[in-house]
Formats: C-alpha cells, structure tokens, sequence
C-alpha cells in the first residue's frame, strides 16, 4: 500500500497540478489525500480530466464518448482513447477532506493512519487505535514520534508539501518531497508490533 499525502496549497495552487501527477504517474500511489478543504484539488481533478478526454469528463459520459470517438476511428486513435480515458479513471485515487473535523482512516501493514486537518481536533477515539496521526494544518512538514505514535504532516506547499507512506518490511516508508516534485527527505518510521490492528478471530 502507497498513500499519498497532500498539504494545504496555500498560494501556490499551481503546485497541487504538478504534484498530482507526480503523485498519479510516478509514485502510482494507491490513494492520496488533500489535508484541506478548500477545493482546490477537486478543481485540479477536474480539469486534469477535461484535458483527458473532453468537457464532459464524468464517468456517466463514457458510453458517449466511446460512440462519438470510436465508431470510426482508426487502430492507433481507439488505444489513444483507451489511454486517455484510463488515465482520467485513474484519478479517483484523489480525495479531499470534506471539512476541518473530517477524517480519513487507513492501513498501512494493519496499522491505522487517521488523517484530518486540524490535529487540535482529534479525540480519544482517534488517537487510541492509531499508529500514525497525520495532519494538514501546519507550515513545514512534521515527522515526531511520541510513544508508540507518530504524528505527521506534509506541510504547506511553500515549505514542503507531499508525503508518500509506503508499508515495508519492519516498518513504514516516510518521504517527503517540495512544491517542484523533489525529495526533501526520507525515513524509515519504526511502529511497535503491538500498535499492529489484528481482526477478532484471525489466527496468529
């Protein structure tokens, strides 16, 4: 599992384009998440996929668009389109926080990553199955473990910015990388076996 990370953008809103692609097409990350809510990445998506495959870019708009533009196209023109309409598919691994108080919940390797915005607003129920807490609502990226916990953010988009976790062997791949697409740093965050989630009933 590779989750992507994505802080507020601040006033730098081109940068959330660039790094959606690098996030979609070079990280391939399974999902990515928008630590805001100030529509600015629903707004990239969707003019991502209108370049992709037209003015109407909704999933409902396939079966039109597939009689429009392949009903008489040639070999090469059909895989275009393929292309095209895979890669606007593809963007669904894109999501934005609905609200400062929305969270967002995940595994990495059965361990619970919450995420929101604001972390002065996690609570008792978040903290306590969680191994790692990540948050939007921060200047520069974050990486400070406290007990069993780490706490994470990506930062804003002018100090920082993307953060891409990845589940490996004995632990839990942290990067992060700045407005132009570069690494800034790299770590390997070391999570207590005890902190793994275990579903009742599983053997071992």
């Amino acid at each position: 599992m590779r989750l992507g990370l994505l802080g507020p953008v601040g006033a730098q809103p081109a940068s959330l384009e660039s790094a959606v692609r690098f996030l979609g097409e070079k990280e391939k990350v399974d999902r990515a998440i928008y630590l805001g809510f100030d529509g600015a990445l629903d707004a990239v998506i969707e003019r991502r996929a209108k370049e992709l495959v037209g003015e109407d870019a909704s999933a409902d708009g396939l079966i039109a668009r597939s009689a429009e533009r392949c009903s008489h196209a040639t070999p090469a023109e059909i895989d275009a389109f393929v292309r095209a309409e895979k890669a606007r598919n593809e963007l669904k691994v894109f999501e934005s926080l609905a609200g400062d108080d929305t969270r967002a919940v995940e595994l990495l390797d059965g361990r619970v990553v919450v995420m929101i915005y604001d972390k002065a607003l996690l609570d008792e129920e978040d903290i306590l199955p969680a191994t790692l807490l990540v948050f939007g609502k921060s200047k520069g990226p974050i990486v400070k473990q406290i007990g069993t916990r780490w706490f994470l953010s990506p930062g804003t988009f002018d100090r920082g910015g993307i953060m891409v976790l990845e589940d490996v062997e004995d632990g839990i791949a942290m990067r992060i990388f700045d407005a132009k697409c570069e690494e800034l740093r790299s770590e390997k965050l070391v999570v207590s076996r005890a902190a793994k989630m275990r579903v009742a009933g599983a053997s071992g």
